[in-house]
């Protein structure tokens, strides 16, 4: 476990980073903490776009991380590979051991209608936490105010593998709201995935994806009807700081 991951350290970062701006936070996990294997997850959204840029400008090659399932919706992909072009990203794409034809021929068709946990953990999980391994510390781009199961987001944390390797989490925009995440996109004319357009909000795999209706909560299109607000790549820290209800359709995202 990396000295950071003490817990009384993490305390004292946490208060201090309450304080700080992202850029700052960003600056001090890629450049004056001594964290030499640092990587960005991101399904290229709006605040991870945002997060994406400030990265790069204090380290260009720092490694993105794409969760790959094969279930993207065709215009995610376009607007990765537009962001990836226009920023010179080291995008690694992260692929589990099924391809969408051998899931299907292994579990059946259609696997995220039936057990959306099963085919998050092969798709998102599993990769994930294999590609973690090789790193001392990882940045999202999960904002508070997204929904209540992130309100509690701390700004640095632990993730423990199932590997039993401890690193570091840093969640610079923790205390962003959605309005900061717009306005840092247009100040700097950075792009935006299409579908926000459309109506859609918070996008993930296209099966389990749907556009908002007003007065829904962000994420409310994302496997909707279900009790199930996360794909399960944050799932651990959410149990830890009792964030998520321990209910077996609930994992994370």
């Amino acid at each position: 476990m990396h000295t950071l991951a003490a817990e009384h350290i993490l305390e004292e970062l946490n208060a201090r980073f309450e304080g700080e701006s992202p850029e700052a936070i960003v600056r001090w996990a890629l450049q004056d903490a001594g964290l030499e294997r640092v990587a960005i997850a991101s399904a290229f959204q709006a605040e991870g776009t945002a997060l994406i840029h400030m990265a790069t400008r204090v380290r260009p090659d720092v490694p993105i991380l794409f969760l790959e399932t094969g279930f993207h919706f065709a215009e995610t992909l376009a607007f990765k590979e537009r962001l990836t072009e226009l920023l010179g990203l080291n995008v690694i794409d992260l692929v589990g051991e099924y391809t969408v034809e051998r899931q299907a021929a292994a579990f059946g068709p259609r696997l995220y209608e039936r057990d959306s946990n099963l085919c998050c953990e092969l798709n998102k999980v599993i990769p994930f936490d294999r590609a973690l391994r090789h790193f001392d510390a990882w940045m999202t781009s999960m904002r508070r105010d997204s929904t209540w199961t992130r309100k509690g987001t701390p700004i640095v944390s632990r993730t423990e593998l199932e590997s039993a390797t401890t690193i570091l989490k840093i969640n610079p925009i923790a205390n962003w709201t959605r309005r900061d995440a717009w306005a840092y996109l247009k100040r700097y004319e950075l792009p935006h995935n299409p579908l926000y357009d459309l109506g859609y909000a918070s996008i993930g795999c296209a099966p389990c994806t749907r556009m908002v209706f007003p007065g829904e909560d962000e994420r409310a299109g994302r496997w909707a009807g279900l009790l199930k607000t996360e794909c399960g790549i944050h799932v651990r820290e959410a149990r830890a700081q009792d964030e998520v209800p321990d209910d077996p359709d609930c994992p994370p995202g």
